[in-house]
């Protein structure tokens, strides 16, 4: 004989919370619209970059299968020449010597604006309020520059004659820098043009690092001096933890400016002497500009988007990394 089990609940039972029924029950997919919004709102963002950066990328793409010269320019002739400007490029020794001297020349860079700021960021995290609000001034100031009067400024320092910098070195004992030139081989001059970019782009990074400072509690290192960590144990178990999503954005945004700057080197010798200095958007504005070779030089900047392409991919990876790591 089998007893029936009661389906009816008791009247002394709790009652069930309300809004239980409606809550979503885990594993059950979120409407559609819900899921959508998102993209709905980034959606003209997105739109408006396209329009502004993908067609004219598509644009330059399209001109490097053409042959464009200015007469083609002038007449309106469509030439189509495949690859055969991009084999040009390649078959192009000095091509291959320009590309390496750009992506060493970025590297090294990068690597001093960012172990610079960063240092500039711990010294404003522990110095006294009026010594931090000088440094913060300026910085302010070497940012505030513009290019092309930081880059005259920087001429006059290292000039041959009446620079200041020979003049100090002759002061204190070094007489060989008498008359010396420091723009008489592509390695100096690409390293007075490096002190000029850094100079000029420590400041965002010593910024944004110091932002991403101010996020970490004292406490924390009150904490770790207690219990005996020394400087570097500090810095790595409570500063890096905080720094490390800020310190990758900007080695990240460090790469992309650095890697197409044009101005400063330019400026203080045109890619001299003898193009020893010249770097992929010097080369960019020699072919196009310079010479009226259209077609090859947007091959020369498809190719640079491309290596823009790979870098940001990397970034998105270690970003993507470095979420999953957090959650």
């Amino acid at each position: 004989m089998t007893t029936s089990i009661p389906t009816t609940v008791p009247a002394d039972s709790p009652p069930a919370p309300s809004g239980a029924s409606s809550r979503r029950t885990p594993g059950r997919r979120r409407p559609t619209r819900e899921r959508l919004l998102p993209y709905l709102l980034l959606a003209p963002a997105v739109v408006a970059l396209l329009g502004l950066l993908g067609w004219p990328a598509l644009q330059v793409i399209g001109i490097s299968f053409r042959k464009l010269d200015l007469g083609e320019v002038v007449r309106g002739d469509v030439v189509w020449v495949g690859l055969a400007n991009y084999a040009e490029i390649f078959a192009d020794p000095e091509f291959w010597a320009i590309t390496l001297r750009t992506l060493v020349f970025t590297a090294s860079l990068v690597a001093a604006t960012v172990a610079a700021g960063l240092l500039l960021a711990l010294l404003m995290r522990h110095v006294p309020t009026w010594v931090r609000i000088t440094l913060q001034v300026s910085l302010v100031l070497a940012w505030a520059m513009p290019f092309i009067a930081s880059t005259t400024v920087f001429q006059w320092i290292f000039d041959q004659q009446y620079g200041i910098l020979n003049k100090t070195l002759v002061a204190i004992g070094f007489d060989s820098f008498a008359g010396h030139s420091w723009f008489s081989s592509g390695a100096s001059t690409l390293t007075v043009i490096g002190l000029l970019i850094v100079w000029q782009a420590v400041p965002f990074v010593a910024f944004t690092l110091y932002a991403g400072l101010l996020g970490v509690s004292k406490d924390l290192y009150e904490a770790a001096s207690i219990d005996g960590a020394s400087a570097l144990q500090s810095f790595r178990s409570v500063s890096w933890p905080a720094l490390r999503p800020v310190f990758t954005l900007t080695i990240f945004l460090s790469v992309l400016w650095d890697f197409k700057v044009f101005t400063q080197v330019w400026a203080v010798r045109e890619g001299g002497p003898d193009g020893e200095s010249t770097t992929l958007p010097v080369l960019l504005y020699l072919k196009g500009i310079a010479s009226s070779h259209f077609g090859v030089a947007s091959a020369v900047a498809t190719l640079m988007i491309l290596l823009l392409v790979l870098i940001t991919a990397r970034y998105l990876q270690l970003l993507l990394r470095t979420r999953e790591g957090q959650d």
